[in-house]
């Protein structure tokens, strides 16, 4: 994937969520990795569909991502779905921890990336959308295509 203008190079992306979801608040949150994670990543070798973030002990960490396995690593491999600390300030964590308390309210992960070699993970605050929320986003989105595609083609005139 190509690299934006800020210097990010997108690796994966949780397309999923923002179907799911009302994401609200956004964080960038550094990873505890292995050597043979990182190599993963760099080689665009990650899944964050079923992955989620849950507190331990004070601690934010990330859990069920799919990392593939890396080869040429052989016996010093990883486990593809371990789970891998997420690194915030204090205050962030405290603030994530009180928001994921309140009723209907979880953390997920939306675009993992690198920055100058180091892998980042977005993570967003989210609520659960209900199904008739899903349909009405399907509709607008679906509205919003013809309305561009008609002022396109010169028919909207």
């Amino acid at each position: 994937m190509a690299k934006k203008a800020d210097g990010r190079e997108i690796v994966a992306s949780n397309r999923k969520a923002s179907h799911e979801y009302f994401l609200e608040e956004k964080y960038e949150a550094g990873l505890v990795l292995t050597g043979s994670e990182i190599k993963s990543i760099r080689a665009h070798r990650v899944n964050l569909g079923e992955g989620w973030v849950e507190e331990q002990s004070g601690e934010l960490w990330l859990m069920d991502v799919h990392i593939n396995e890396y080869k040429e690593a052989s016996r010093f491999g990883h486990k593809p779905t371990r789970p891998r600390k997420l690194l915030l300030h204090r205050k962030e964590i405290n603030r994530i921890i009180g928001r994921i308390q309140e009723r209907g309210f979880t953390i997920v992960p939306t675009v993992m990336y690198l920055v100058k070699g180091r892998a980042k993970v977005e993570i967003a605050i989210a609520k659960g959308k209900k199904q008739y929320d899903k349909r009405a986003a399907t509709e607008e989105r679906e509205t919003n295509r013809n309305i561009r595609r008609a002022i396109k083609s010169g028919e909207w005139e």
